[in-house]
C-alpha cells in the first residue's frame, strides 16, 4: 500500500512534456549555459599546454576531443538543469523566464557575462572562502588558528 502511495506521488510531480522542454530551454538560455564555454576553454587550453611537445596537428586533436568531450558533458548538466527547473518551476514561471531568457536583452547580457566576470574577478582576486572564514573564525574566537 505505502508503495503504490509512494508511485502515485511521485507520478504526480513528475513534470509534464512541456514542462521538461521549457525547463531545458531555461538551463540552455541561462547564466551557466553562457559562462560554461569559457570554463571550457581555460580548461581545454590548460590541457594542451601539459604537452608542450606535441605537434600542432595532435594539439589540434587534443582541442577536437576536448571540445566533443565537453559539448557532451554540457548536454548532460543542460538536460540535468533543465529537469530540475521542471521540477521546480511552474509551467507559468518557466515560460515567463525563457521569454525573458531568449529575448534580446537577455541574450546581450549573457554575451558580456563572461568578460563582465572575468573583469570582476581580475580586480577582486584570488577568493578562497574556506581560509577567509577560518582566519576571521580565529581572529574572533582564537579557536581554529594555524599553529606557528
Amino acid at each position: 500500500m505505502i508503495a503504490l502511495m509512494l508511485a502515485a506521488a511521485l507520478a504526480q510531480t513528475a513534470p509534464t512534456p512541456e514542462a521538461e522542454t521549457l525547463g531545458k530551454r531555461l538551463a540552455e538560455t541561462g547564466t551557466l549555459a553562457a559562462v560554461l564555454p569559457m570554463i571550457v576553454a581555460k580548461d581545454r587550453e590548460a590541457l594542451v599546454a601539459e604537452h608542450p611537445d606535441w605537434s600542432d596537428a595532435d594539439k589540434a586533436a587534443l582541442r577536437a576531443t576536448a571540445d566533443e568531450v565537453a559539448k557532451a558533458g554540457i548536454d548532460r548538466l543542460m538536460a540535468a538543469t533543465g529537469h530540475a527547473y521542471a521540477t521546480r518551476l511552474s509551467i507559468a514561471d518557466l515560460r515567463v523566464l525563457v521569454a525573458f531568457n531568449e529575448s534580446e536583452a537577455a541574450k546581450h547580457w549573457r554575451a558580456i557575462t563572461p568578460a563582465a566576470v572575468m573583469e570582476a574577478m581580475g580586480k577582486v582576486g584570488d577568493i578562497n572562502f574556506k581560509e577567509e572564514a577560518a582566519r576571521a573564525f580565529c581572529s574572533k574566537t582564537g579557536k581554529g588558528c594555524p599553529t606557528p
